[in-house]
């Protein structure tokens, strides 16, 4: 049963609060709750490879997820007759377009800050401290110089505006996207992860490096493109994040940066899957505790980790045992 729990404990959170509120209300901020999560887990997961596989902590991860965000506004601007159009195929490859410079950018400032900086600190966490978060000071530097200190808004593609009925509670379109693109992505880290050979290596390496490089497989390799991967999903999770926030400042990777690791530690350091587990739980305490308790919500977030921890130190699926 203990084993079942952090299975169970995603849907029992979401039914404990049904009878507080209306069923459309429940249902409003549930799908709210899930699309948030689902954009965390784009910016969490890659993180959570990182560090169990290659035992680097990046609090530089933020910068990516700016540079992800600013990189979509930067594509959308000239692709505004596409983003206002009526044609949802046009709609579509504006927000492709977007989403991919995100991920290219963002994977390619990743190469770049493995080989120049992380690569000289493997194995001392207080130095990858230091530098990560030097490097997150950095970027966002560097992001007030390319893009000035103003917010910037962003628009959405013409087709992902609005909302509808769904069962008498109103949704944005929006955040059904998300739930959408979310799943697919997750469904596609679980398949690649648990299907293919690179995914054994990678899951065999979170596990045991020694034996991975034992049996031949250059780690160092691996570790780049985990990193490069890592960085690229950071990306495109700022993306979303800005198209759902409409509106961005050279400070929403360091703001996402705490929720992100608070996800990573409530999920278990290494797993995918308590990745995506954690991120849903933090969205959904999220919306949920700020519609129920609006004063408690800023630190729902926290209060859901130190339970999440005295329950399961290790986090809810931890890499390699209980």
């Amino acid at each position: 049963m203990n084993r079942l729990a952090p299975y169970l404990l995603l849907p029992a959170v979401m039914l404990a609060v049904m009878p507080f509120m209306s069923h459309s209300s429940w249902l409003a901020l549930t799908v709210a709750g899930l699309a948030m999560g689902m954009m965390l887990f784009l910016m969490a997961s890659g993180l959570t490879l990182v560090f169990g596989l290659m035992d680097v902590l990046n609090f530089a991860h933020g910068g990516f997820i700016t540079l992800g965000a600013y990189l979509a506004v930067s594509v959308l601007g000239p692709l505004t007759g596409w983003v206002s159009s009526e044609s949802w195929a046009l709609n579509l490859l504006a927000l492709l377009a977007a989403v991919l410079a995100a991920a290219i950018a963002s994977g390619v400032a990743g190469l770049a800050f493995e080989a120049i900086l992380i690569r000289r600190v493997y194995g001392s966490h207080l130095q990858q401290i230091l530098i990560t978060v030097g490097g997150l000071i950095v970027a966002g530097e560097l992001i007030v110089a390319l893009w000035g200190p103003q917010p910037l808004p962003l628009a959405k593609p013409a087709i992902l505006r609005g909302s509808f009925l769904l069962f008498g509670a109103t949704i944005e379109t929006y955040r059904m996207a998300a739930v959408a693109v979310g799943l697919v992505v997750y469904a596609g880290m679980h398949a690649l992860l648990n299907r293919t050979r690179i995914g054994l290596v990678v899951r065999a390496g979170v596990e045991n490096r020694e034996m991975v490089e034992a049996l031949g497989y250059r780690v160092r390799r691996l570790f780049v493109g985990v990193f490069v991967a890592g960085s690229a999903l950071a990306g495109i999770g700022g993306a979303m994040w800005a198209e759902y926030q409409e509106l961005i400042t050279p400070s929403i990777g360091g703001e996402m940066t705490i929720l992100v690791f608070i996800v990573v530690i409530i999920g278990g350091l290494g797993s995918v899957s308590g990745c995506f587990t954690g991120a849903m739980l933090v969205g959904l305490a999220a919306n949920y505790v700020g519609f129920l308790a609006p004063k408690l919500a800023l630190g729902s977030n926290i209060a859901l980790m130190v339970a999440i921890l005295l329950w399961r130190p290790r986090g809810l699926f931890p890499v390699g045992g209980k």
